[in-house]
């Protein structure tokens, strides 16, 4: 089966997608484009299905650079393959040609950047956490360090866990509440005491404030498992794991 590419007009001048998992190597409850090298799959077979993904993106295995995510506001500027270990963040950006930028997500957004004028593109994973922690604004604030304009920069959130899936506990509204009052508009009423958020809004609220030009692609990870994989339908299945999504962008 052939990979399935998202792609966004926003980004067109950059070869780029949000990769499904359909056209993987993997098999069972990773079934399809399983990346995720910190799942339990085999790791040949990550390897095998990132080896596609960088030759579908027209670039070496190597040359597919990510970071060990962990859910921070941390950017790491790269060009070229990390030496060693990847490094503890959760965005990357270059103005180095020939360099896949990639985040992994299995429910939070994966966020692809891009300046065409300047050069410059950048990706990050932006949980709830790491929302609210700024990575977003920090991922523009490093692609400008790179030579990238404010108002040049496109950025396409990929697909991530909608509203309608997403529901959360009256401290997690309390948590946002506290952080600023206008975070209300991002929660709508679920059952009894809980809500429901809005991660996408929220991060395309973070985007265009920081002066971005911003669009989410609005698939909903969670609603479509023959393209998605998904940590919080995989946690209501009571599966043992879960595979990862990658999005990938380069100059």
């Amino acid at each position: 089966m052939t990979l399935e590419i998202i792609t966004s007009d926003s980004l067109s001048a950059f070869r780029h997608g949000f990769f499904t998992r359909r056209g993987g190597a993997s098999s069972g409850i990773f079934s399809g484009l399983n990346c995720g090298a910190g799942s339990s799959d085999q790791s040949e077979i990550v390897q095998i299905n990132r080896a596609r993904v960088a030759s579908a993106m027209e670039v070496d295995s190597a040359q597919l650079v990510g970071v060990h995510q962990v859910h921070s506001p941390d950017v790491v500027t790269v060009s070229g393959p990390h030496d060693g270990t990847a490094p503890k963040a959760d965005a990357l950006v270059t103005a180095t040609p020939g360099i896949a930028l990639s985040v992994l997500t299995a429910d939070c957004q994966p966020v692809l950047f891009g300046d065409p004028e300047a050069g410059v593109i950048g990706a990050a994973h932006a949980g709830w956490r790491g929302a609210v922690d700024g990575v977003l604004e920090a991922t523009v604030e490093a692609m400008l360090a790179l030579g990238a304009k404010r108002d040049s920069i496109r950025a396409v959130i990929g697909p991530t866990i909608s509203q309608r899936a997403y529901e959360v506990g009256p401290e997690f509204f309390d948590d946002f509440m506290a952080d600023d009052p206008g975070n209300a508009r991002f929660f709508g009423n679920g059952d009894g005491d809980r809500m429901l958020f809005d991660l996408p809004a929220f991060g395309l609220a973070r985007l265009r404030a920081a002066g971005v030009e911003a669009e989410w692609t609005r698939h909903c990870t969670y609603s479509d498992p023959e393209r998605f994989y998904s940590y919080r339908r995989a946690t209501h299945l009571k599966e043992a794991d879960y595979g990862r999504l990658i999005a990938a962008i380069r100059l």
